[in-house]
């Protein structure tokens, strides 16, 4: 009989937006596979679980399904997490999923839903979401200013992700392709130091400069 795997989602940052159904799978479950063994170990120390860890990032994704496929074959119970949100949302997970589908039929997918820093950031930014585009981390180099023009030309709110060693260079292209739309930057979501800054890219990029706020991961959403 084919075994289960459990794509859980968690915390972006807080540990206590762990949902008690994540906290059973991660304490019942045979094995874990984290995109960064270092930041789930420190997840599952937090709640007192000792469990068998290994990695599976994208570098290794295809090589490791292999791997958990065969755990599943032996009917084994086994849980995917990424290091913050949800698998496959900008992180590894769906080469994963799509290979144990592949491979077998029988075996159970199922999904622990949770935190995600795209919703999270959503919910507070105060604009109607009933539709919108989400264009993840643009390609750093070809394929980026394809992307910059997809979201001057969006009808809809347009929501990117950002690392904080590339905030400013994102708040620089989109001053020049969109200088006066309004711009929303969330940052540190459910941290100590959560914010929500709205203004124009130069604008934001003086307030970040300023106040030296470039730490943290970012969600950007573009304002239509």
């Amino acid at each position: 009989m084919a075994g289960k795997l459990s794509v859980v989602a968690t915390p972006i940052g807080n540990f206590g937006d762990l949902t008690f159904r994540a906290l059973w799978n991660l304490k019942e479950c045979n094995v874990v596979y984290a995109e960064d063994t270092r930041v789930t170990l420190k997840l599952l120390n937090h709640y007192g679980l000792r469990k068998p860890i290994f990695r599976l990032d994208a570098a290794v994704e295809a090589k490791k399904a292999d791997e958990v496929v065969a755990r599943l074959k032996a009917g084994e119970h086994v849980v995917y997490v990424s290091d913050a949100g949800t698998p496959g949302i900008s992180d590894p997970g769906a080469r994963l999923v799509s290979r144990v589908r592949e491979e077998l039929p029988g075996a159970t997918i199922e999904t622990v839903p949770g935190a995600s820093a795209l919703t999270a950031a959503l919910s507070i930014a105060g604009i109607r979401a009933d539709q919108f585009l989400f264009l993840g981390f643009l390609p750093h180099k070809k394929g980026r200013q394809t992307s910059l023009k997809r979201i001057a030309i969006s009808e809809m709110p347009v929501v990117l992700y950002e690392s904080p060693h590339r905030i400013m260079k994102l708040l620089q292209e989109l001053e020049r392709v969109i200088s006066k739309r309004t711009i929303i930057v969330a940052r540190e979501l459910t941290k100590m130091h959560e914010e929500v800054l709205l203004g124009t890219a130069s604008e934001l990029a003086r307030q970040i400069k300023t106040a030296h706020k470039d730490r943290g991961e970012f969600v950007v959403i573009v304002d239509p």
